[in-house]
């Protein structure tokens, strides 16, 4: 049994930790990265962004004091990803949380979608977050205790009405059964693998000039009647990377404002 501080307080601490965060440039992985800095940890930023996100992530995890490294690769690369980790380790410390965050999400009728757009997005949603699993967890089983958190979505446990995405909603519920899979693989080992499933999210993508009558569209859906902001990713996201969660495995995390229950 791991022993854990029975300050509540503590048990949300991440004072000394190193997690690696992909899709760090932008939207909710970059406010988790600066989260988990906001809670004690220091970390490494993974994006394949060009235009500055990853470096402003830096700057802001740097404004509250703790380390953060920039990391330019692919989530496809499987060898980009175990660099990656190594470099992460080399000038951080030994890795103890991840989060994946990095995905792309867009929408054909199922009947026209062409094998280019529907590969290209399985590679980076699925690929990609088993590829970053297998090189995080490699290092974490070293250690003997970790914590991953895979970035799914609610489209993953229901179908969004007028979304025409059939392979983005199943990239998404592959991320969360690969997520329980996993969990049970390392379960005996110290790593703990659970997922998180955003509803409709305020994230750059959606907030576009052109995405205003869609937006309206998915507050109404939404018992909650709006979008979540980013900041709302963070709680969850700090629960499962801390002590408080110890006994979290294989869990779905849907932090959806009740659309699931309608």
């Amino acid at each position: 049994m791991t022993a854990i501080s029975l300050n509540a307080p503590a048990l949300f601490d991440l004072s000394g930790r190193v997690a690696l965060v992909t899709g760090a440039g932008s939207g909710i992985g970059q406010r988790i990265a600066l989260g988990f800095a906001q809670c004690g940890a220091d970390v490494a930023c993974l994006d394949r962004r060009t235009d500055g996100g990853l470096s402003d992530t830096a700057t802001m995890i740097e404004g509250t004091g703790r380390k953060a490294i920039t990391i330019g690769a692919d989530v496809t690369d499987r060898s980009a990803l175990d660099r990656a980790v190594e470099e992460t380790e080399a000038a951080l410390g030994p890795l103890g949380i991840a989060v994946n965050a990095a995905g792309i999400a867009n929408a054909n009728p199922a009947e026209d979608m062409d094998e280019g757009q529907y590969q290209t997005l399985m590679d980076i949603n699925m690929k990609g977050v088993f590829f970053s699993c297998q090189a995080e967890a490699r290092a974490m089983l070293k250690h003997g205790k970790g914590s991953i958190i895979n970035i799914a979505s609610m489209s993953g446990v229901i179908v969004n009405r007028g979304l025409m995405q059939v392979h983005y909603n199943a990239s998404k519920a592959g991320v969360i059964h690969m997520s329980k899979s996993m969990a049970m693989e390392w379960v005996a080992r110290g790593v703990r693998v659970n997922s998180i499933s955003p509803g409709y999210t305020a994230t750059p993508m959606n907030t576009r000039p052109e995405m205003v009558h869609q937006t309206k569209e998915f507050e109404s859906q939404t018992p909650m009647q709006r979008m979540a902001s980013v900041d709302e990713m963070v709680g969850p996201a700090v629960f499962l990377a801390s002590d408080a969660s110890s006994y979290c495995t294989g869990v779905d995390l849907l932090v959806d404002g009740g659309f699931c229950c309608w």
